[in-house]
Parts: C-alpha cells; sequence; structure tokens
C-alpha cells in the first residue's frame, strides 16, 4: 500500500477536483461536494464549518477514506485512495487514521484502559504500556484506567475517545463534531486538548463543526456552502468566525464567493 509519491510532500490530507453526488436519477441529483480542492498540512490543526448541508460531514467522510468520490483524487498521508479496495482502506484507516466522534462511541463493557489500546489490537499490534500510559496520563484520566464509560462524564469519556485517537499516533485525526455533547466549559479543555495534541505532539487533525468558539482553536477555518470551500480564516477569533458564518449564506452562489487560489488553498 506504498502507492505514488506524493508531489505534495508536506500535506498529509489532499482532495484534488473532489465531488460526490447522491441521488439515482440525473434530475435527483445533488453535489454534496463540488470540486473540492484542497491541501492540509502537517501539525495543523483545521475546522470545517458551514451551513447545514454545505457538505461539512462528506468532506470529511471522503478525505478520511470512509465515503469514495464521484470523481477527482484524495491522497492521505502519502497514499491515493482511488485504487484502494475495502480491505485495503480498512488497513489505512487502521494504521493512519484516528477518529473523534460527538458520540464517544466507546466501548461500554471495556475500561478506560482497553478502549483507548482496542485500534491497536485490531490491527495486531501489541500495546507498549509506557505509550500507552503516557496517553492516558496526558488526556488526565490516570487514576481511571480501571473505569468504565458508564462510570465516567461525559467529558471524561471524550477524554478517552481522544487518546484512543492519539495512542496508533495516526498521520491525521479527523473529528465530528467533538465537542458537540458537552458542556461549554467542558468543550474548552477538551479543544485544549487537542490543540496541544497539534502544538507539542505535532499531531494533524481535521473537525467538522457548527461552534464558532471551537473552531478558534484551529489554524484555519474552511468554510463551505454548496459543497464548495468559499473561504477561509487564518488563526481565527471566535467573532471572526461568527461574523463569516453568519455572511455565509450569500456565499453559497459562485458569483458572490471569493476567489479561491487555482488547486485550492494550503496552509502556510
Amino acid at each position: 500500500m506504498n502507492g505514488t509519491p506524493s508531489p505534495h510532500p508536506q500535506e498529509v490530507v489532499r482532495l484534488d477536483s473532489v465531488r460526490k453526488i447522491y441521488g439515482g436519477s440525473r434530475h435527483h441529483q445533488v453535489a454534496a461536494l463540488d470540486g473540492v480542492s484542497i491541501g492540509l498540512h502537517r501539525g495543523t490543526f483545521t475546522a470545517v464549518m458551514g451551513p447545514s448541508g454545505s457538505g461539512k460531514s462528506t468532506f470529511l467522510h471522503c478525505a478520511a477514506g470512509l465515503d469514495r468520490p464521484t470523481s477527482g483524487s484524495v491522497q492521505l498521508d502519502g497514499v491515493d485512495l482511488s485504487p484502494l479496495k475495502e480491505r485495503e482502506l480498512t488497513q489505512l484507516r487502521r494504521e493512519r487514521i484516528g477518529f473523534i466522534f460527538q458520540a464517544f462511541n466507546l466501548l461500554p463493557a471495556l475500561s478506560v484502559l482497553d478502549n483507548v489500546t482496542l485500534p491497536l489490537r485490531l490491527a495486531g499490534r501489541r500495546p507498549k504500556k509506557a505509550a500507552v500510559n503516557e496517553v492516558i496520563e496526558r488526556v488526565g484520566l490516570a487514576d481511571k484506567r480501571g473505569s468504565r464509560p458508564g462510570e465516567l462524564s461525559g467529558g471524561q469519556q471524550q477524554r478517552v475517545a481522544i487518546a484512543r485517537a492519539l495512542v496508533t499516533q495516526p498521520a491525521v485525526i479527523f473529528g465530528d463534531e467533538p465537542t458537540g455533547a458537552l458542556d461549554t466549559y467542558t468543550a474548552r479543555e477538551v479543544l485544549t486538548l487537542l490543540r496541544e495534541a497539534v502544538q507539542w505532539g505535532g499531531q494533524t487533525i481535521v473537525m467538522v463543526t457548527h461552534d464558532p468558539v471551537a473552531a478558534s482553536h484551529a489554524d484555519r477555518v474552511l468554510f463551505l456552502a454548496d459543497g464548495r470551500i468559499v473561504s477561509h480564516l487564518d488563526r481565527p477569533t471566535a467573532d471572526q468566525v461568527a461574523e463569516r458564518m453568519t455572511h455565509l449564506g450569500a456565499w453559497g452562489t459562485e458569483s458572490a464567493a471569493p476567489a479561491a487560489q487555482p488547486g485550492g488553498w494550503t496552509h502556510r
């Protein structure tokens, strides 16, 4: 699964002219993604925002190899996903991708330790005790190793999910509304953990969110409308993100959208 060497070696995720069409007949087709080209660099934190139906979830699913685009190409960690069979895609996701979901997706019968190490066991890798302990301590759950999810708060459960995503040392972590089920204070703690994973651990994170405060923790915010990237903000504040979202409806048409750079935006 080595694939062809990427012409963009600093980009851990690369989408080129990606379209995703849903619907069978020509008259009932919807373009969830409509020609998206973007490169996301290693060691960066990207938030993806947009109104309902803008294509945020489809963007994440295609970028993570959970869904195949109708046309265009996706490269992840230098591997072109297009020719991979399902088994190869599954292996790549296990080895190179971490996921954090709004609903935590922990196994209730397993302890914190077993939930965290589950991706390693599924990949046939023996967990290294020191590395696992370091990740669990980093997310602040050193005294909860033997607890089950039902004995933890929502914030603690999401910390388990973050540790589970970090433990395989993936090329990229995808977050789907990771703070959506948390109160404001707990959400801030979780976002700080993600920010630290990028800043100190060199992790790459791509997060779909509807929350301007959550997005303000990212290095860059991409704004989608009608399946296209119509704008972006670097080093955003929550107020800037909220203001941009307010005007986003007007950018849903091609004529009103700020011009994208050829080949899509890339990080600095």
